[in-house]
């Protein structure tokens, strides 16, 4: 049996069983919390590592494998801001969110954004961050789809376009006929999954080198010093932005409508807590795995043309057939089924934000489907039509609907009064500053400051600097909200 077919065989019983688990999860859906949230019922496990695969499985798998084979030791910089996000979310956001949303009933992330707004502000600003979210996930569904069928196209003789489309209709059909649960379960094995093949793999790939004594050994010999240095051979206040822009990365975590969307259908405390101890130990264990086998990876394949296929290469090169199959077809899987929650928070964004579901009483959970469905259309559409270097530039996505909705959930969770009219203008600067960075980093270099600064190794200014306007704009608003409130009494 060759390895392309213990590929197709386990690709084959993992989408089955994804089928089978939106099958089971209909019965469930009978409201539009429900469908969104799962009718906020999801235990630790669930919530904690359906918001690991909603994170990072497939990325950290292929994408910081891939970081720390090509840069070395400075990679790990991205470890302590991606960990201490997971604590701010569930530890500090986690309660308040979960509390409120439970509280007002609130359905998405942007019910919870906009909960002290009023009048026609607050449907401006609801309709605005609707689309926001529109916007950004449906060209990242699209990526995503565009990357999978490329994969997949690589391992099997099959066409792309007809790779993207069996691959959509198999996840759009489980998340539609089972919304948010099918949606967390099937996120949860595949977390599982993946923390598996991150401990295997590693461990293949560093005995096959020696251990870790012979990879340290090789790579100094190897390696020119700045590999193995934790500035990455930058300094001074090169050195500074690279490392605030590989920790700020993690800022955009807390902006995300489908990580938060985990808080609000937690059921209870004590769940919320035991999920980030969950999660917590998934993203040591993960990272740690990737992290040897970026190293080790570099000791026994130093010519590594895409670096962010190793992991494929490592799989195949040294675990036995039928395991590296298993492995490859696990991560292939998750390049795909991170579109589930993406979706799910699409249409959540058309449905209810945008009131699509208010003009069906009674049928939102179908409404919901509809436009889940639309959304998802859409996003084939683009992933058949668009060049590959549009979808480059939809990585701005994680850090414009960070700075975008991050510094509102903040504010908020510090208890400060949000107003509809500050949080649309917050909204707004977070979003505008990182496209006007990201947009600039992505064009050729010049001589002006804006460009370099946009041009800075480990992008601070499309990371961090964007949070500065929205944090100063809501800042300014809730001083003078404080000062008229005292004028008053």
């Amino acid at each position: 049996m060759s390895e392309a077919t213990v590929i197709l065989i386990t690709l084959v019983a993992y989408k089955v069983m994804m089928i089978l688990i939106g099958l089971w999860a209909v019965s469930r859906n009978r409201s539009e919390a429900d469908f969104f949230l799962g009718g906020r019922g999801l235990g630790p496990f669930v919530a904690g590592l359906s918001y690991a695969a909603s994170t990072s499985s497939a990325w950290v798998i292929l994408g910081f494998s891939g970081f720390v084979y090509a840069v070395g030791l400075s990679a790990l910089w991205m470890i302590p801001g991606i960990l201490g996000a997971y604590a701010v979310v569930w530890l500090y956001f986690g309660r308040r969110v979960r509390e409120e949303s439970l509280e007002h009933q609130q359905v998405t992330l942007t019910d919870f954004l906009l909960q002290d707004g009023r009048g026609d502000w607050k449907r401006v600003a609801t309709v605005a961050a609707g689309a926001l979210v529109l916007f950004c996930f449906v060209f990242y569904v699209a990526a995503q789809l565009d990357a999978a069928g490329t994969a997949l196209t690589e391992h099997f003789a099959v066409n792309t376009t007809l790779a993207i489309i069996i691959g959509a209709v198999i996840v759009v059909f489980y998340s539609l006929v089972g919304g948010f649960w099918a949606v967390s379960v099937t996120d949860t094995v595949q977390a599982a999954i993946m923390m598996v093949v991150s401990v295997g793999v590693p461990i293949a790939a560093l005995v096959a080198a020696g251990g870790p004594m012979e990879v340290w050994t090789a790579l100094s010999a190897s390696m020119p010093s700045d590999y193995l240095s934790f500035g990455g051979g930058h300094a001074g206040l090169v050195l500074i932005g690279f490392t605030v822009g590989l920790v700020g990365m993690s800022l955009g975590t807390l902006g995300q409508p489908h990580l938060l969307a985990r808080l609000m259908a937690v059921r209870g405390e004590a769940e919320r807590r035991q999920a980030f101890g969950i999660v917590f130990g998934w993203g040591i264990v993960v990272f740690t795995g990737m992290v040897a086998l970026g190293l080790s990876g570099r000791v026994l394949v130093p010519d590594l043309g895409n670096v962010e296929a190793l992991f494929y290469r490592a799989a195949s090169d040294f675990l036995p057939l039928v395991l590296a199959g298993i492995a490859t077809a696990a991560t292939l899987s998750a390049v795909m089924s991170t579109v589930d929650s993406l979706l799910l928070a699409a249409a959540g964004a058309v449905a209810h934000d945008m009131g699509i579901n208010r003009r069906f009483p009674g049928h939102e959970a179908w409404a919901s489907r509809a436009a889940m469905f639309a959304v998802a259309a859409l996003a084939v559409a683009l992933a058949l039509s668009m060049p590959d270097t549009i979808f480059n530039r939809v990585l701005f996505a994680w850090s414009a609907l960070g700075a975008a909705f991050g510094p509102i959930v903040l504010f908020r969770v510090m208890g400060h009064v949000v107003r509809a009219g500050p949080a649309l203008v917050s909204m707004l600067a977070g979003f505008g500053v990182t496209v006007v960075f990201f947009s600039l980093g992505s064009a050729t270099p010049t001589d002006s400051m804006l460009s370099q600064a946009a041009h800075m190794p480990g992008d601070p200014f499309e990371r961090v600097v964007p949070w500065f306007a929205p944090v100063l704009v809501l800042w300014f608003s809730t001083l003078r909200r404080g000062q008229g409130d005292a004028a008053a009494s």
